[in-house]
């Protein structure tokens, strides 16, 4: 496996995966990717086995502490010196779900925002994947009452 972050020849693959991970009212659009994959593909970590995309998280920096949902929709809000890297999506192809593959691109995630001197890490989950958050030091912080994404009650 390798991990690399994303470049403009890597849109579709991931909207396939994208796809394949979220239901069409919470998923990205390959057109949402491509802006964002140009304003902060170094933001983006991407695992493949061989030459097949099997997982990746994005995100963007800001000084704004809580994810809203405008942030989804507008990449041109990244701030490259901002103090929090978000976290948009978590994505593992369903075949190789249960291997450690999401958890070793978030400590990646983890890593990077730590050596960028960032404050932390923020990204909002269902309930049911709240205890699997904690155990990279994330903090249920209760309902989002800045996300509503996809029509769906965030933590």
């Amino acid at each position: 496996m390798t991990i690399r972050y994303a470049e403009i020849g890597d849109i579709a693959a991931i909207a396939a995966v994208e796809a394949e991970c979220f239901p069409p009212a919470e998923a990205a659009t390959e057109q949402e990717f491509i802006e964002r994959v140009r304003h902060y593909g170094k933001h983006f970590w991407l695992m493949y086995d061989a030459e097949k995309l099997i997982a990746f998280v994005d995100g963007f920096v800001t000084n704004e502490p809580d994810l809203t949902d405008e942030m989804y929709e507008n990449a041109a809000m990244h701030n490259e010196n901002g103090a929090w890297q978000m976290i948009f999506g978590v994505n593992t192809l369903p075949a190789y779900r249960k291997h450690g593959y999401a958890g070793e691109l978030l400590c990646r995630a983890i890593a990077d925002a730590k050596q960028q001197g960032r404050k932390g890490l923020v990204l909002t989950c269902k309930e049911r994947l709240i205890p699997y958050y904690a155990k990279f030091g994330f903090k249920d912080e209760g309902v989002s009452d800045k996300s509503t994404h996809g029509n769906v009650v965030w933590h």
